[in-house]
């Protein structure tokens, strides 16, 4: 299900691209959960970091789309952003943003069409890129070159960043599983390593950023393996 949002104060436009998200749904075999808002004030409030993209109206009434796009950046680099505007001079100032592209009012569906099709197409992207954590209070997207290493930890899971350790439930299998193969590995049943962040082997330990961890015996000769092997030419 691909979260959008719609953030738009004219009731015709706001219809428009509502009915063209669920023809798109429809061409596509794809699922949008949408959420309508009347200005960028109302989208701001309180805002998590859970949609994978924002169609944003450039004029707005009480908070123009510049400004909701920089509120909503300051805590959420990931989703996509989509300008709707009626002012072609306005797309440059997207780039500040990182938006992804803009649609000119009165939009036609071809156009709409195409920037939901390379929204999808960067959104699976990212999700190759980014790990999302869930917990009691609701949920962190972390990007996973950013992670160090994945502890269990009785009945949860910590995730340890260079700044935050991450707590959330499940196994260390599950996560495991998430993650993918890629650059992570375990250096013992307790342990997964991301192989980015390792600077030092000696005997039976690992230096991964300044957290020094055990390699046990069962695991030692598969974890060197798998690092010789990351280092020694599929590092991507």
């Amino acid at each position: 299900m691909i979260q959008a949002a719609i953030v738009e104060d004219d009731f015709a436009t706001q219809g428009l691209l509502w009915d063209y998200l669920r023809r798109y749904e429809t061409e596509n075999h794809e699922a949008f959960e949408i959420a309508l808002f009347r200005d960028g004030a109302e989208i701001i409030r309180n805002y998590q970091p859970r949609f994978d993209i924002i169609l944003l109206d450039v004029q707005m009434e009480t908070m123009d789309g510049f400004t909701t796009a920089k509120h909503i950046r300051a805590v959420d680099e990931n989703v996509i952003l989509i300008f709707v505007t009626n002012m072609g001079q306005y797309a440059i100032k997207g780039y500040e943003v990182d938006a992804l592209s803009y649609l000119l009012k009165p939009v036609p569906y071809f156009a709409f069409s195409r920037e939901i099709n390379r929204s999808l197409q960067r959104l699976q992207k990212k999700k190759t890129e980014h790990f999302t954590l869930y917990n009691e209070n609701g949920f962190t997207r972390l990007d996973i070159i950013k992670i160090l290493y994945v502890e269990r930890d009785r009945h949860r899971v910590l995730v340890h960043t260079e700044t935050h350790t991450y707590s959330t439930v499940g196994t260390i299998k599950e996560i495991e599983a998430k993650l993918g193969s890629g650059h992570f590995f375990r250096c013992n049943s307790g342990y997964i390593v991301n192989m980015v962040h390792v600077t030092e082997v000696k005997d039976n330990f690992v230096m991964v950023g300044k957290y020094r961890l055990s390699i046990s015996r069962p695991k030692k000769k598969a974890f060197m393996a798998a690092l010789t092997d990351y280092f020694g030419g599929s590092r991507k």
